[in-house]
């Protein structure tokens, strides 16, 4: 790995890129892409996850590589920006939005909503859609949130789904299921795959208390579930940190998959550390392996992410955290000096990629592009 990031070193240097900054792979994205198109399950279409991948350059990219106009949204902001960029896109909420929320969008947004999926977690909040919609005199899409073993809400048993009345103006397009709980399943309850298996069969129960006209909108799984899922109700799934992985996508259910985005920052110093406070503190410390020997400065810090290069370097809990100048341990032996950079590969992306404004897209050797991040709203 110290040729590869060597290689990204230098990229940015000729880029003049000379502090903190989001460096997309477009090469590891595009196998990435081509990883998932082919062990994606036939029958199974993509919904990209906006929040997860927020710079529309980076959405177009992935969803032309996939040939995909689904998308799952969370933030009304972020919603009108796809609607507005994929014409003929179709939109489903991730999230119940509180109705007040619903109803500024679609008073005060754009063009587009007519497009946007809504989902639906209680019976209250069916009611306060259908009072929305009477309101407004328009027809809303919505979509149930089922709990398949997650238990973070949503409706717990198809018997509930076929007690309702859907109120006029409300019309249902099918469920949504999540499954992220299935990964962290111990075997002796099960493990991953009886989590799935339960979690697919249990959606599929409550698509079987749908009528036919509203089956249309089948979700599950996350991304890293997604690929696991063969067979079944589902005629689709939701996938957006695995394109970038991560490192809390660092799953089986995601192997032969590579790290695409990457904190780049410079080392402002190289330093032996020193604790404030008396010297033989420090060296009492270092003598007992508490402490390192060396160090350095990053420009900037503190984000949800973990060191990756220099290699050995890691964050040191005497020091604590700064978001503007982090010290971080090194190795005796380390070889760095002022100047050179240090990178950290984020543990989600979702806000990460919105933090530095823009992505410094690298391919073939170079920075080739820089594709803007969505605003946070």
């Amino acid at each position: 790995m110290s040729a590869y990031f060597a290689d990204l070193s230098e990229a940015l240097r000729q880029a003049g890129i000379f502090q903190p900054a989001l460096v997309l792979d477009r090469d590891r994205l595009d196998r990435n892409i081509a990883l998932v198109k082919e062990r994606l399950a036939p029958g199974l279409a993509v919904r990209l996850v906006d929040k997860s991948l927020a710079s529309m350059p980076l959405l177009q990219h992935i969803a032309g590589g996939l040939g995909s106009s689904r998308f799952m949204t969370f933030h009304p902001p972020i919603t009108q920006a796809v609607l507005d960029a994929f014409p003929e896109a179709d939109l489903l909420y991730g999230k119940p939005m509180p109705v007040g929320a619903a109803r500024a969008a679609l008073t005060k947004g754009g063009a587009g909503w007519s497009r946007v999926c809504w989902l639906i977690d209680t019976e209250q909040r069916l009611a306060e859609y259908g009072a929305l919609a009477a309101e407004l005199g328009t027809d809303l899409r919505f979509a149930f949130e089922i709990d398949v073993g997650l238990h973070r809400g949503g409706f717990a048993s198809p018997e509930d789904l076929k007690a309702l009345t859907i109120p006029n103006g409300l019309r249902c397009e099918g469920i949504m299921a999540y499954e992220a709980h299935a990964p962290e399943i111990p075997g002796l309850f099960g493990g991953q795959g009886g989590a799935l298996r339960k979690a697919q069969a249990l959606a599929e129960e409550f698509a079987d208390s749908l009528g036919e006209d509203q089956r249309r909108i089948l979700n599950i799984g996350g991304s890293k579930t997604a690929l696991l899922h063969h067979g079944g109700v589902a005629n689709e799934v939701s996938i957006g940190s695995a394109f970038v992985l991560p490192s809390d996508f660092d799953v089986p259910g995601l192997d032969g998959l590579q790290p695409a985005a990457f904190i780049a920052t410079p080392i402002l110093k190289v330093v032996e550390p020193v604790l404030p406070g008396p010297a033989s503190v420090s060296r009492m410390l270092t003598a007992l392996g508490l402490f390192p020997r060396k160090g350095c400065y990053l420009y900037g810090g503190k984000w949800m992410a973990g060191p990756v290069f220099p290699e050995g370097m890691k964050v040191n809990g005497l020091m604590g955290l700064s978001s503007n100048q982090q010290f971080m341990a090194l190795p005796a032996g380390a070889d760095v000096k002022p100047g050179d950079c240090a990178f950290l590969r984020p543990t989600q992306s979702e806000a990460v990629l919105q933090h530095f404004g823009s992505i410094a897209v690298f391919s073939d050797g170079r920075v080739v592009e820089r594709w803007p991040a969505l605003p946070m709203g």
